[in-house]
Protein backbone atom coordinates (compact mmCIF):
# COMPACT_ATOMS: atom_id res chain seq x y z
CA UNK A 1 0.00 0.00 0.00
CA UNK A 2 1.41 3.42 -0.85
CA UNK A 3 2.07 6.07 1.78
CA UNK A 4 -0.75 8.39 0.77
CA UNK A 5 -3.27 5.60 1.37
CA UNK A 6 -1.71 4.81 4.74
CA UNK A 7 -1.89 8.48 5.68
CA UNK A 8 -5.56 8.54 4.68
CA UNK A 9 -6.15 5.61 7.04
CA UNK A 10 -4.43 7.50 9.86
CA UNK A 11 -6.58 10.55 9.16
CA UNK A 12 -9.72 8.41 9.13
CA UNK A 13 -8.57 6.91 12.48
CA UNK A 14 -8.65 3.44 10.93
CA UNK A 15 -6.50 1.02 12.97
CA UNK A 16 -5.42 -0.71 9.75
CA UNK A 17 -3.03 2.26 9.37
CA UNK A 18 -0.85 0.75 12.08
CA UNK A 19 -1.00 -2.69 10.48
CA UNK A 20 0.09 -1.36 7.07
CA UNK A 21 2.73 0.88 8.64
CA UNK A 22 4.18 -2.08 10.55
CA UNK A 23 4.19 -4.21 7.43
CA UNK A 24 5.89 -1.59 5.29
CA UNK A 25 8.21 0.17 7.78
CA UNK A 26 8.58 -2.21 10.73
CA UNK A 27 12.08 -3.44 9.83
CA UNK A 28 13.20 0.13 9.10
CA UNK A 29 12.01 1.38 12.50
CA UNK A 30 13.49 -1.67 14.21
CA UNK A 31 16.92 -1.09 12.64
CA UNK A 32 16.98 2.51 13.84
CA UNK A 33 15.78 1.52 17.31
CA UNK A 34 18.25 -1.34 17.68
CA UNK A 35 21.18 0.78 16.47
CA UNK A 36 20.56 3.14 19.37
CA UNK A 37 19.23 0.87 22.12
CA UNK A 38 21.22 -2.33 21.39
CA UNK A 39 18.52 -4.40 23.02
CA UNK A 40 15.90 -6.41 21.14
CA UNK A 41 13.14 -6.07 23.73
CA UNK A 42 13.69 -2.32 24.19
CA UNK A 43 13.81 -1.89 20.42
CA UNK A 44 10.53 -3.75 19.90
CA UNK A 45 8.91 -1.58 22.57
CA UNK A 46 10.35 1.51 20.91
CA UNK A 47 8.91 0.51 17.53
CA UNK A 48 5.49 0.11 19.14
CA UNK A 49 5.92 3.53 20.78
CA UNK A 50 6.76 4.91 17.33
CA UNK A 51 3.48 3.59 15.92
CA UNK A 52 1.59 5.12 18.86
CA UNK A 53 3.30 8.47 18.32
CA UNK A 54 2.39 8.34 14.64
CA UNK A 55 -1.21 7.50 15.56
CA UNK A 56 -1.36 10.43 17.98
CA UNK A 57 0.28 12.94 15.65
CA UNK A 58 -1.37 12.11 12.30
CA UNK A 59 -3.57 14.17 12.11
CA UNK A 60 -2.95 17.06 12.65
CA UNK A 61 0.43 16.43 11.00
CA UNK A 62 0.53 15.06 7.46
CA UNK A 63 4.17 14.29 6.71
CA UNK A 64 5.47 14.64 3.17
CA UNK A 65 7.49 11.47 3.65
CA UNK A 66 6.00 8.84 5.95
CA UNK A 67 9.27 6.91 5.98
CA UNK A 68 11.31 9.93 7.11
CA UNK A 69 8.64 10.87 9.65
CA UNK A 70 8.62 7.38 11.18
CA UNK A 71 12.43 7.32 11.17
CA UNK A 72 12.54 10.59 13.08
CA UNK A 73 9.92 9.38 15.57
CA UNK A 74 11.77 6.09 16.12
CA UNK A 75 15.11 7.82 16.54
CA UNK A 76 13.88 10.49 18.94
CA UNK A 77 11.91 7.95 20.96
CA UNK A 78 14.94 5.66 21.23
CA UNK A 79 17.19 8.52 22.31
CA UNK A 80 14.65 9.58 24.94
CA UNK A 81 14.36 6.00 26.16
CA UNK A 82 18.14 5.80 26.42
CA UNK A 83 18.23 8.97 28.52
CA UNK A 84 15.35 7.81 30.71
CA UNK A 85 17.07 4.51 31.45
CA UNK A 86 20.31 6.35 32.17
CA UNK A 87 21.85 3.62 30.05
CA UNK A 88 24.42 5.58 28.08
CA UNK A 89 27.16 3.43 29.60
CA UNK A 90 25.41 0.27 28.37
CA UNK A 91 24.90 1.60 24.86
CA UNK A 92 26.59 -0.12 21.99
CA UNK A 93 30.08 1.22 21.43
CA UNK A 94 29.28 2.37 17.90
CA UNK A 95 26.43 4.57 19.11
CA UNK A 96 28.56 6.17 21.80
CA UNK A 97 31.38 6.64 19.34
CA UNK A 98 29.12 8.27 16.75
CA UNK A 99 27.93 10.83 19.33
CA UNK A 100 31.51 11.40 20.53
CA UNK A 101 32.71 11.90 16.96
CA UNK A 102 29.95 14.37 16.17
CA UNK A 103 30.48 16.30 19.40
CA UNK A 104 33.96 17.21 18.14
CA UNK A 105 32.52 19.35 15.37
CA UNK A 106 29.42 20.80 17.05
CA UNK A 107 29.67 24.19 18.70
CA UNK A 108 29.84 24.52 22.46
CA UNK A 109 27.83 27.74 22.32
CA UNK A 110 24.56 25.91 21.51
CA UNK A 111 22.47 24.77 24.46
CA UNK A 112 20.54 21.58 23.73
CA UNK A 113 17.63 22.74 25.90
CA UNK A 114 17.08 25.85 23.75
CA UNK A 115 14.79 24.77 20.90
CA UNK A 116 15.45 27.91 18.84
CA UNK A 117 19.22 27.39 18.99
CA UNK A 118 18.85 23.72 18.11
CA UNK A 119 16.52 24.52 15.20
CA UNK A 120 19.03 27.02 13.82
CA UNK A 121 21.91 24.58 14.25
CA UNK A 122 19.85 21.86 12.51
CA UNK A 123 19.10 24.23 9.64
CA UNK A 124 22.79 25.07 9.28
CA UNK A 125 23.78 21.38 9.29
CA UNK A 126 21.10 20.68 6.65
CA UNK A 127 22.50 23.45 4.46
CA UNK A 128 25.97 21.94 4.87
CA UNK A 129 24.79 18.42 4.02
CA UNK A 130 22.98 19.62 0.90
CA UNK A 131 26.28 21.06 -0.32
CA UNK A 132 28.04 17.69 -0.03
CA UNK A 133 28.21 14.87 -2.56
CA UNK A 134 25.40 12.34 -2.25
CA UNK A 135 27.64 9.51 -1.01
CA UNK A 136 29.16 11.72 1.71
CA UNK A 137 25.70 12.92 2.74
CA UNK A 138 24.36 9.34 2.88
CA UNK A 139 27.30 8.08 4.95
CA UNK A 140 27.04 11.07 7.32
CA UNK A 141 23.30 10.59 7.87
CA UNK A 142 23.67 6.84 8.38
CA UNK A 143 26.36 7.38 11.01
CA UNK A 144 25.07 10.39 12.91
CA UNK A 145 21.30 10.23 12.47
CA UNK A 146 20.64 6.49 12.30
CA UNK A 147 23.71 5.52 14.41
CA UNK A 148 24.92 2.82 12.03
CA UNK A 149 28.31 1.34 12.82
CA UNK A 150 31.18 2.01 10.43
CA UNK A 151 31.07 -1.68 9.50
CA UNK A 152 27.37 -1.52 8.62
CA UNK A 153 27.86 1.62 6.52
CA UNK A 154 30.77 0.04 4.66
CA UNK A 155 28.66 -3.00 3.88
CA UNK A 156 25.59 -0.95 2.92
CA UNK A 157 27.47 1.20 0.38
CA UNK A 158 30.14 -1.35 -0.64
CA UNK A 159 32.97 0.84 0.70
CA UNK A 160 35.94 -0.23 2.75
CA UNK A 161 35.79 0.65 6.42
CA UNK A 162 38.81 2.92 6.02
CA UNK A 163 37.03 4.83 3.24
CA UNK A 164 33.98 5.32 5.46
CA UNK A 165 36.17 6.55 8.34
CA UNK A 166 37.99 8.90 6.00
CA UNK A 167 34.74 10.27 4.55
CA UNK A 168 33.39 10.89 8.04
CA UNK A 169 36.58 12.56 9.21
CA UNK A 170 36.62 14.92 6.23
CA UNK A 171 32.90 15.63 6.55
CA UNK A 172 33.25 16.50 10.24
CA UNK A 173 36.13 18.83 9.46
CA UNK A 174 34.14 20.55 6.72
CA UNK A 175 31.08 20.76 8.98
CA UNK A 176 33.11 22.41 11.72
CA UNK A 177 34.54 24.94 9.23
CA UNK A 178 31.02 25.58 7.87
CA UNK A 179 29.62 26.14 11.36
CA UNK A 180 32.49 28.46 12.30
CA UNK A 181 31.79 30.44 9.12
CA UNK A 182 28.12 30.62 10.20
CA UNK A 183 29.22 32.25 13.45
CA UNK A 184 29.22 29.32 15.85
CA UNK A 185 32.12 29.29 18.27
CA UNK A 186 34.00 26.44 19.85
CA UNK A 187 34.94 27.61 23.35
Amino acid sequence: MDDSKILELFEARDEKAIEYTASKYGKYCMKISFNILSDLSDSEENVNDTYMQAWNSIPPNRPQSLMAYLGKLARNSALNKLKAQNALKRTAQSTSLSFDELSLCTPSSVHIENEAEMAELSRSISVFLKSQKEDVRNVFVCRYFYCYSVEDIAEKFSFSESKVKSMLLRARGKLRAHLEKEGYNYG
